[in-house]
């Protein structure tokens, strides 16, 4: 949209296909003076002139659906962490075929997802049970993740009166797992931190 505000991209259509999205912009609106300037300044520039961005949120399923459908240039915004379920994955099963599209993929990918499939370049993924060629060009842009880093989580356990009998290690790449799990161990004295593995079980 600042793209557009400084005319370095032309009329635009937005599909925001997420009910989480849509949640999250209105929660945006809502607290309008917490963004920073920049964003303050592009939210109500768009507000002044809703004519230069063709904006919709998607609800309906069957609107979801038809928007397969389109024909010329448009973004679809649609959202599942790791690209494995979902509306993104229709939109995924319809567009990756098609060289002629572009698929934008930000945040962290985690590995054995389709997500992370994709950013790894990989020529074809099966979905809805049917293998799909990759001939869409395939883009990243890191830093937009939500979720808390290292220091966030520490921060997090520290709020807690007492240590949990247990703690879990349950997301992020081996090798980050097991240093956030050394951390709260040596930062915190909590010594009962286990990253589990697949198909055993653990009684707390």
């Amino acid at each position: 949209m600042d793209l557009v505000r400084r005319g370095r991209l032309p009329h635009l259509a937005v599909w925001v296909d997420s009910p989480m999205a849509t949640a999250a912009t209105q929660l945006t609106d809502r607290y309008f003076t917490q963004l920073d300037q920049q964003s303050q300044a592009t939210f109500t520039w768009y507000k002044n002139n809703p004519s230069a961005v063709d904006l919709r949120f998607i609800a309906d399923v069957e609107e979801s659906k038809a928007l397969n459908k389109i024909k010329g240039m448009a973004i679809i915004i649609s959202a599942s962490g790791m690209c494995d379920a979902g509306r993104i994955a229709h939109h995924l099963a319809n567009n990756l075929p098609r060289s002629q599209n572009v698929i934008v993929i930000t945040g962290f990918q985690a590995y054995g997802s389709l997500g992370r499939r994709l950013v790894d370049r990989v020529q074809k993924v099966r979905l809805f049970g049917e293998d799909v060629q990759v001939r869409a060009s395939i883009h990243t842009i890191g830093g937009l993740s939500a979720h808390a880093d290292q220091a966030g989580l520490l921060d997090w356990l520290r709020g807690f009166k007492s240590p949990p009998k247990t703690v879990f290690v349950v997301h992020g790449e081996p090798e980050a797992a097991s240093v956030l799990a050394e951390c709260i161990r040596d930062d915190l004295g909590w010594s009962n931190v286990i990253i589990p593995e697949r198909l055993h079980t653990y009684e707390c």
